[in-house]
């Protein structure tokens, strides 16, 4: 498989292409891990975007005593760019951008096309398929699904997605860089909606039909799961936070992979039709300030 250059345990030069939440989440990850990044985004707007992002993050967790260090040290090791030549010298380099699989498709073979022969590259899809994203890879073998989750400094877990032609040097390997990030992994087969989508999504388009059917509120129903199951978050105000949209989109491919149990309600196209997407817009099951 290569050598590959480690800061303990992890990938001493880390590439992530996107720098939306998500993946301002994952360079933020990296970095306060020891890792050098570098976050590579579309435009000059996004771009900006990105580095606040890791920024105030970085910040934030020096502030509330998280993690030890020097903010101007720490960010050292932080650069943004719009192009893909800055992921040439990278161990690996992560992709997280929107959830369409032609979109990703492109974006992963720019990357690929520019990295070293060393070099792994990585999917944070939360549903669709890694090894149909490999197909149009020259190296499909240094290539997975890293799913990480929402607000990633936060959460302790990783879903490594292993694909039809990802090696079995590769899999070990993205345990022990999940271990270094301080999280843990569980390691799933590449299915639609792998472990963690498939259960989440199932539960969330429930409690959309009980509150279509009128059976109950939005906080009731969050409420019961949350008292009555100890579930940190109940299931809509988790799709509030994660997004109407991403859910709605989620759906619609496990349902074209899986069946009809998994047919989006209409409650939820209407929301996402309306513009009421959760916290990012302001509204969806509930109301944000």
């Amino acid at each position: 498989m290569g050598k590959i250059n480690l800061a303990d345990g992890l990938p001493a030069r880390v590439g992530v292409l996107g720098g939306g939440r998500m993946g301002a989440g994952i360079a933020h990850a990296f970095l306060m891990k020891g890792a050098e990044v570098v976050v590579v985004e579309r435009d000059e707007q996004a771009e900006e975007g990105a580095r606040e992002r890791v920024e105030s993050s970085v910040a934030k967790s020096i502030e509330r005593g998280v993690v030890d260090g020097n903010l101007d040290e720490i960010l050292e090791s932080f650069s943004t760019s719009l192009d893909y030549a800055a992921f040439a010298d990278r161990d690996l380099v992560v992709e997280a951008v929107p959830e369409d699989p032609e979109l990703k498709k492109a974006a992963l073979t720019g990357v690929e096309a520019v990295l070293g022969a060393g070099a792994f590259l990585a999917t944070n899809t939360s549903s669709l398929s890694v090894s149909k994203l490999a197909e149009s890879l020259a190296r499909p073998e240094r290539f997975l699904g890293l799913h990480f989750f929402n607000p990633v400094p936060a959460s302790t877990l990783i879903e490594v997605v292993v694909a039809e032609k990802t090696s079995p040097e590769l899999a070990a390997a993205a345990k022990t860089w999940t271990e270094a990030l301080g999280k843990t992994a569980v390691v799933v087969r590449d299915a639609p909606g792998f472990a963690s989508s498939r259960l989440g999504v199932a539960i969330a388009l429930e409690a959309m039909r009980m509150v279509e059917e009128g059976v109950a509120s939005a906080e009731d129903i969050d409420n019961a799961m949350v008292l009555g199951y100890k579930h940190p978050t109940g299931p809509l105000k988790t799709t509030d936070i994660v997004g109407l949209d991403v859910r709605l989109g989620i759906a619609e491919y496990l349902h074209s992979t899986l069946g009809e149990r998994f047919a989006p309600p209409q409650i939820l196209r209407d929301k996402v039709a309306n513009g009421e997407l959760g916290r990012k817009t302001g509204k969806g099951f509930y109301t944000w300030n």
